[in-house]
């Protein structure tokens, strides 16, 4: 018996980690070091702890984000996603949120060698993404109640990720980077468009006022198919600097529009968990094929 109950906290603690949205915080990592491949500022030990500091504080924000959504009674019995740890009884809320600041700890000690590296910019940083990571849904003001949760995902996953892994690793940060961190961003904020479009029947009853909740379904439905397709045209601007390689991505474009007509016909339901997982998968395959693209581009000019 006592197995089973440890498999069973075991499975719980693995659920309440959100291993399916884990894809969205490497993804930028991946685009950064790509980047800093093709200026030729490649720093293998820098990467892979930029890396480490993007996931530990992700787990924090799933953890913390389990914890006070139990807390406001987000996650109850007619909930359309899977189960949440604490609304289901399976983890107390002191337990996740004491994991959610160990998960920051440990982002912490990832994040040291980068500042001894980069500096006070990479602590500023790194302090602000720690801070927001709880405040998504904790705090006097979370940001998710604010109607802010898009834009700080388009802020951290795009801008913050994507520049901050190529500031550590090549210690400048060009103007081109955020090139590449712009449709990488895009995509998280439209994961996390459609989690919140999913959830916005709930979340207005417990009065959290997410971006979905302002808008409504109709246009909050619109907003997940424009940041589903929006990031494609985001690629253009990069063309310029990296050449056409930076197209690579335009191949998913087909999987993007299938699931914008996906929302577009189906705004609400449990089908939008399918919708949400598929949205992470190509959030992941898009930024893959974009740093192929940008090492492809660092191929071509070495050998011409």
């Amino acid at each position: 018996m006592a197995a089973v109950a440890d498999l069973r906290a075991a499975r719980a603690w693995w659920q309440a980690c959100r291993p399916r949205t884990l894809p969205v915080g490497a993804a930028p990592v991946l685009v950064g070091t790509a980047l800093a491949v093709r200026e030729g500022r490649f720093h293998p030990a820098a990467a892979l702890a930029a890396l480490g500091v993007a996931l530990a504080f992700q787990v924090a924000a799933n953890l913390g984000n389990d914890a006070f959504d139990a807390r406001r009674g987000a996650d109850g019995p007619e909930r359309l996603g899977p189960p949440r740890a604490a609304a289901s009884g399976l983890l107390s809320e002191t337990a996740l949120l004491t994991a959610a600041v160990l998960a920051l700890a440990a982002g912490a000690a990832f994040g040291l060698p980068l500042v001894l590296r980069a500096g006070w910019p990479a602590a500023a940083v790194g302090l602000v993404a720690a801070g927001c990571a709880l405040a998504y849904s904790g705090g006097p003001w979370p940001l998710a109640s604010l109607g802010l949760g898009e834009v700080a995902a388009l802020v951290f996953f795009g801008g913050v990720a994507v520049a901050g892994s190529f500031y550590v690793q090549a210690l400048e940060l060009p103007p081109g980077a955020l090139f590449a961190a712009v449709p990488v961003g895009l995509l998280a904020a439209a994961v996390l468009a459609v989690n919140n479009l999913r959830d916005l029947e709930g979340d207005a009853r417990v009065g959290k006022r997410t971006l979905a909740v302002r808008l409504g379904r109709p246009r909050a439905s619109a907003l997940v198919q424009g940041l589903l397709l929006a990031p494609f045209a985001a690629l253009l601007p990069g063309v310029a600097v990296w050449g056409p390689a930076a197209l690579l991505p335009a191949a998913l474009l087909p999987r993007a529009m299938r699931l914008a007509r996906a929302v577009a016909r189906r705004p609400a339901g449990r089908h939008l968990n399918r919708v949400l997982e598929q949205a992470a998968q190509l959030d992941l395959a898009f930024s893959l094929l974009l740093a192929a693209g940008l090492a492809a581009s660092w191929l071509g000019s070495r050998s011409s």
